[in-house]
C-alpha cells in the first residue's frame, strides 16, 4: 500500500521540527520559527529563513516561535508551519496525505495534545497519533521498551526535558519539566547582562555554551570572546568569558534537572530502580550535548548515564519506528483521530 511508506513521525519541538519518513530517515531539520505579514496574517517564511529573521524584521513582518515549552503557543501559526513542512517533505504532492506519529512532551495537558492532533490533521495528515516523547526518545535510543524491564530516559529538549522509567510498553514514573536548553542559553544572557552590562543576543550565548559550556568544572578553564551592545554607553563592545562563568550562569537549570531526575527514581518501584542501576539511564534530546552532562548525572545519582548515539533525532526516529509498532503499543499511550 503506497500511502503506508508515507507515513511520518515528527518531532515538534520548541526549537526546531524534525520530520522522518518511513524507509528514508530524517528528511527534514528546521528550526520552529514562522514569519508572516502582520496585517495579513500571510506566511513570510517559515523554519531557516524566517529563524534569521529573528530580531531583525522590518514593522509589516513578524517572526514567532508558536511553540513553548513543548507545547502549541500559537495553533494557527503552528498549523502553518505543518502544513509548508509536510508539504516540503512530500514534494508538494496533492496525492500525498501521510500518516502522521506526533510527540508530545508528558506533562502536555489533554487539550494541548488535542491541538497536536488537530494541527497535524489540518496541515494535511490522512490519520494522526501521538506518542508521549520519552517513549519516542527511548525507542529512538535503540531501547527495547517492550521488555517487563525497567529503562529510563531523560530527554533534554529546547523547551522541555522529560525523564521516565518506561516498562513493558508504557511509562511507570515520568516527570516533564519546563526548564531545558533554552534556558540554559536564558541564564547565559541574564548572567553576562548583570555581571557586565553586556547585552548579547541567543546565538551569541547559544554559541558560549557550545564553545565552553560545561555541567561540570574543568580541570583546564577554557575562555572565550562574545560581542555584544554595552548598557551604559549603547556601543558595541567585546569580552572574555570563561567556562566557570558559563557553569555559574546555568548551574540552578541543572539543579532542576538533577532535582526532577531525583523525584522519579525515588518514585521508582525497587524492582525497576534495580534494572536501572544495572544499566544505567540514557540522555536525549539537544541538552543532551552539554559537555560532561553524562558525568554530572552518573556521580550525582551513583547510577551510571551515557549520551544516545543521535540525541538531538532520537525523537523523531522513535516516532518513525513508532510507525510500525502502533497495533503493539499500549492503548492510552496514542491517540488517534478517529475517535
Amino acid at each position: 500500500m503506497l500511502g503506508m511508506d508515507k507515513s511520518l513521525g515528527i518531532d515538534l519541538g520548541t526549537v526546531s521540527v524534525l520530520i522522518f519518513q518511513k524507509g528514508v530517515g530524517i528528511v527534514l531539520q528546521e528550526p520552529s520559527v514562522v514569519s508572516i505579514y502582520k496585517d495579513t496574517g500571510k506566511v513570510f517564511a517559515v523554519g531557516k529563513d524566517a529563524k534569521e529573521m529573528l530580531g531583525k524584521t522590518p514593522g509589516n513582518i513578524i517572526a514567532l516561535e508558536p511553540m513553548k515549552a513543548g507545547v502549541i503557543a500559537d495553533y494557527d501559526v503552528t498549523e502553518k508551519m505543518l502544513t509548508y513542512f509536510i508539504k516540503k517533505v512530500s514534494s508538494n504532492s496533492k496525492l500525498f496525505r501521510p500518516q502522521v506519529v506526533i510527540c508530545v512532551p508528558a506533562g502536555g495537558t489533554e487539550v494541548e495534545k488535542r491541538a497536536a492532533l488537530e494541527a497535524a490533521v489540518q496541515a494535511g495528515a490522512k490519520k494522526a497519533y501521538l506518542v508521549e516523547e520519552s517513549i519516542a526518545a527511548a525507542i529512538g535510543a535503540g531501547l527495547d521498551i517492550s521488555e517487563p524491564y525497567g529503562n529510563m530516559v531523560v530527554d533534554v529538549g529546547g523547551g522541555t526535558t522529560d525523564i521516565a522509567v518506561i516498562s513493558l510498553g508504557g511509562i511507570v514514573e515520568s516527570e516533564s519539566l519546563r526548564v531545558a536548553g533554552n534556558n540554559f542559553d536564558e541564564n547565559i544572557i541574564k548572567y553576562i547582562k548583570s555581571k557586565y552590562n553586556l547585552m548579547i543576543g541567543e546565538k551569541t550565548a547559544e554559541n558560549l555554551k557550545k564553545e565552553i559550556g560545561s555541567a561540570m568544572e574543568q580541570e583546564q578553564e577554557s575562555f572565550a570572546e562574545i560581542r555584544g551592545r554595552d548598557l551604559v554607553s549603547g556601543l558595541p563592545k567585546s569580552i572574555e568569558v570563561g567556562s566557570s562563568e558559563v557553569l555559574e550562569a546555568i548551574s540552578k537549570t541543572l539543579e532542576s534537572i538533577l532535582d526532577g531526575i531525583r523525584m522519579v527514581l525515588e518514585r521508582t518501584p525497587p524492582e525497576l530502580s534495580a534494572d536501572i542501576a544495572d544499566k544505567g539511564m540514557v540522555l536525549t534530546g539537544g541538552g543532551a550535548l552539554l559537555r560532561n552532562f553524562d558525568v554530572l548525572l552518573t556521580k550525582v545519582n551513583k547510577i551510571p548515564a551515557y549520551v544516545a548515539e543521535n540525541p538531538i533525532s532520537c525523537v523523531a526516529l522513535g516516532a518513525g519506528k513508532v510507525l510500525d509498532q502502533i497495533h503493539l503499543l499500549k492503548q492510552g499511550l496514542i491517540s488517534s483521530t478517529q475517535r
